[in-house]
């Protein structure tokens, strides 16, 4: 993604020139590889205008749980190291979601299956994204349409955000958009689950929000108080349904710093710490608030929120069941410093 500005154009047809697999004639396999990846990175985060790199189709190559294909979890790491404020993240919820509608696979996952809508890397807590979390990355999810031909018209997708959405923290304006994307003010949600997600962790008076860090102290009690409001819509989705959260979970993880394994996807640490229900959400106005004190916090550490329409305690491997009952939100990560 390259930043609006008056060069746009130039700034995207140089590097694609130089290192786009599918630009030279006659092909070159050099072009095709994860060296030639990490120059180009290399070369992006030295731009004047940084550009945006996000991963898509994290896991659809993978034939296992764990057992990865194409993308390997140290290529992600390569990458974000070779640029770590360009190369931020990777899709969530893949596009192709309306797959079963049509008899094929959600998310065009017809190697392993996603869950719950999500590619396994989000969706597997202490899985993928909890090892990049773990290491310290700021390492942010979205979600995508992937638009290519409605499912009423054979294909498998949904319109652009009739389905999956990518929410942004920002002004409406360009720079501040990529902004919010490059540092975590993100959520995401498909169904239109809900429309607005607030997560904020606090104590010894300072407070922070998806995609940042508070710092407390261990001379005081380390007690951080975590504050979740969501927003459901206000009408219906566009399958003409009002879906309804019936459950939020907290997930809670250590920040161990860099792993030893560059291919480790898994964190340990991580774990729901609570669950809510309807009757731990308090109404105020259009939206729902949940509160809740991690006691005693006395290591770095990361929390993030999901919530679901439905009562599977971890999402599911997906069949061919349509996708409008099996609904699913995930914030971006607060983190916790400890000093």
């Amino acid at each position: 993604m390259i930043p609006r500005h008056a060069d746009e154009a130039k700034q995207l047809f140089e590097p694609e020139s130089r290192f786009a697999k599918r630009d030279p004639f006659p092909a070159d396999p050099g072009r095709d590889t994860a060296a030639k990846m990490v120059e180009f990175l290399r070369v992006a985060r030295n731009m004047p205008h940084k550009p945006l790199v996000i991963a898509h189709h994290t896991s659809r190559s993978a034939t296992e749980l764990g057992v990865y294909g194409q993308d390997l979890p140290h290529e992600f790491r390569n990458g974000n190291d070779a640029a770590p404020d360009v190369y931020v993240g990777f899709e969530c919820a893949p596009g192709h979601q309306a797959g079963p509608l049509n008899g094929s696979a959600r998310g065009g996952y017809g190697n392993h299956p996603t869950y719950g809508g999500y590619d396994q890397a989000t969706a597997r807590v202490g899985g993928l994204w909890d090892a990049l979390l773990g290491e310290g990355r700021r390492w942010w999810i979205t979600a995508i349409s992937d638009s290519h031909v409605h499912w009423t018209r054979g294909g498998s997708d949904f319109w652009p955000g009739e389905y999956s959405k990518t929410y942004v923290l920002a002004r409406q304006e360009y720079h501040d958009i990529m902004d919010g994307l490059r540092h975590g003010r993100i959520f995401v949600t498909t169904g239109d689950l809900i429309t607005r997600l607030d997560v904020t962790a606090s104590g010894q008076g300072r407070a922070a929000g998806a995609g940042e860090t508070i710092t407390v102290s261990r001379r005081d009690r380390t007690d951080v108080d975590v504050e979740i409001r969501f927003r459901p819509p206000a009408g219906t989705n566009a399958n003409g349904d009002r879906p309804q959260v019936r459950r939020v979970d907290l997930i809670v993880g250590r920040v161990t710093g860099p792993s030893a394994d560059r291919d480790a996807d898994t964190n340990p640490t991580t774990a729901v710490v609570a669950r809510f229900g309807p009757r731990d959400w308090r109404q105020q106005g259009a939206q729902y608030v949940i509160r809740h004190t991690l006691r005693d916090v006395g290591a770095d550490s990361y929390l993030r929120v999901r919530g679901t329409s439905t009562d599977e305690a971890e999402p599911l491997a997906d069949g061919l069941e349509g996708p409008w009952s099996d609904l699913w939100f995930y914030s971006n990560p607060v983190f916790v410093r400890v000093r």
